[in-house]
């Protein structure tokens, strides 16, 4: 690791660590202090705790296992398209939650094309909720980010190790012996921690797919005690349950994979000798066929459905799409605000501890924050009057880790690079910063700024425990007309969402990197 030798200030860097840490640990604090000593799990408790484990294990697992297979045809075949297909899994990543559950829904559910099909030849329609309703929508999010991290595997193996072994006559079942499966064994761990770590804190997914007695989650629990029962002690009970079990995965997440790989290569291309035959060809081309599919259906669904009511919405819709808009750009003028100034002082620090702080809201879902914020805020103020600038300070917290992932390395590489070229010409203070920073790292910035505004905008968290019934967010009024049962007027929403969410990447992205 490079330090720098310029002295960017570090003040407003330690003071955006200690907002982070007053949030996080402040609303933590206050959700164990407001649950009630000596409470128990109950029944449904326990139930929510199975059910959230349960379908995490197998929203994982499922995802990992069909990743394996999708990844290495991706690894062993070079086809036109192959990168835009490679760059479309990580399109759910910045995708509506609510968008994609739609889309699910058209496909899956019990009117959906699935259903239609099995009808046309006399078997009975398929439902979409429930347990594997869930499971669905979480592979749906999870097998693409697992392939990408099991795809990178792959092509972490240097190029000239399957040549050497085809040199020496192993065949298909050898290289995989040697060289594929001593990488999985280093790669699946982390991959499946990660995707059990998101399934476990996921809520829109709950939200709309799941409910009832045998299909709540923990975090719709906690929802459900705080906008149906009011109930702020079980509230925060649950919150502490779920903030121990989140918190134990993401450690596991961020510590189970080793590091040690295979080595570096001269970065020749790969090939397969062992993948030549029409077979294997046949297998792998069904496979990405199979996984293209399964990502563009829904998606296309959505758009199908809801051109023909686009131009036509209500004027609700307008008004909870503006409303979007502003916490989004909001809560991306935060994320910067802190981000920057955390990754500059992150860059010039010799020991962790900023960085931990800035990665602390990975151990904390939005809606334990809320929950905290909640109880905080009640004795003083009403919280549902403050539902905007709380939903974007929590967006812009939650989407911190992100941003920093993508500032710090770029931060060390530039004051390392230009902080002795500075340091002679005595530019300090501000002048770093309008003269070196910005400049060297507009590309990433814009990347950083897209990102957490399409995150903000398809946000359906803290906003469903604050919002009141005359305000709405498009995720919240997608929800509200899904629960209608206006179902075409909720995917011309969809549609609108998924244009503003794309948009707000895109123009910050593009503006990031123009004539950079």
């Amino acid at each position: 690791m490079a330090f720098s030798v310029v002295a960017v200030n570090r003040w407003p860097g330690i003071g955006a660590a200690a907002l982070v840490a007053a949030l996080v640990l402040g609303t933590l604090l206050a959700v164990v202090l407001r649950s009630e000593a000596g409470q128990s799990l109950g029944a449904s408790d326990w139930a929510a705790v199975r059910f959230t484990m349960s379908q995490a294990l197998v929203s994982a697992g499922l995802s990992v296992m069909l990743a394996i297979p999708v990844a290495r045809a991706l690894a062993r075949r070079t086809f036109p398209g192959r990168s835009v297909l490679i760059t479309l899994l990580g399109a759910p990543f910045i995708l509506p939650v609510i968008v994609a559950v739609l889309g699910l829904l058209a496909v899956f559910g019990r009117n959906g094309w699935v259903s239609q099909g099995l009808e046309s030849i006399g078997l009975p329609p398929v439902s979409i909720y429930g347990f594997h309703g869930v499971v669905l929508a979480h592979m749906f999010f999870n097998l693409p980010l697992a392939t990408r991290l099991i795809l990178q595997g792959w092509q972490d193996i240097p190029s000239e190790r399957f040549r050497l072994a085809a040199q020496l006559g192993f065949d298909a079942k050898g290289i995989a012996r040697l060289l594929e499966w001593p990488m999985l064994a280093r790669v699946l761990p982390g991959a499946f921690a990660i995707v059990f770590a998101i399934c476990l804190t996921s809520f829109a997914v709950a939200l709309t797919l799941g409910g009832g007695p045998k299909a709540t989650t923990i975090e719709l629990a906690i929802y459900q005690a705080f906008r149906f029962d009011f109930d702020l002690g079980r509230a925060a009970f649950l919150s502490c349950l779920q903030m121990a079990i989140a918190g134990t995965a993401a450690v596991l997440a961020l510590t189970v994979s080793s590091q040690t790989g295979f080595g570096r290569g001269f970065d020749r291309v790969t090939q397969r000798w062992d993948a030549r035959s029409a077979l294997t060809k046949l297998l792998d081309t069904l496979l990405i066929l199979c996984a293209a599919m399964f990502l563009i259906l829904p998606l296309t669904a959505v758009v199908l459905a809801g051109l023909p009511a686009l131009f036509a919405l209500p004027n609700s819709v307008y008004h909870a799409a503006f409303l979007s808009l502003s916490i989004a750009l909001t809560s991306t003028v935060i994320l910067l605000l802190l981000a920057l100034p955390l990754a500059a002082t992150i860059a010039q620090s010799r020991t962790g501890l900023t960085e931990s702080i800035g990665f602390l809201s990975l151990a904390a879902s939005p809606l334990v924050i809320g929950t905290g914020l909640f109880i905080v805020l009640f004795p003083l103020a009403d919280p549902f009057a403050l539902a905007v600038p709380v939903t974007a300070l929590v967006n812009a917290v939650m989407a911190l880790p992100f941003a920093l992932r993508i500032l710090v390395p770029g931060m060390r590489d530039v004051l390392g690079q230009y902080g002795p070229l500075a340091q002679t010409l005595g530019v300090q203070g501000l002048g770093i910063w309008r003269l070196l920073i910005l400049p060297r790292l507009r590309p990433q910035i814009g990347f950083a700024a897209g990102l957490g505004a399409a995150l903000s905008t398809g946000d359906l968290g803290v906003i469903a425990l604050f919002a009141d019934p005359q305000r709405a967010t498009l995720p919240l009024q997608m929800y509200r007309l899904m629960g209608a049962y206006q179902m075409e007027t909720a995917a011309a929403a969809g549609l609108l969402l998924v244009v503003l969410s794309l948009f707000l990447f895109w123009i910050c992205d593009k503006g990031g990197r123009w004539r950079a």
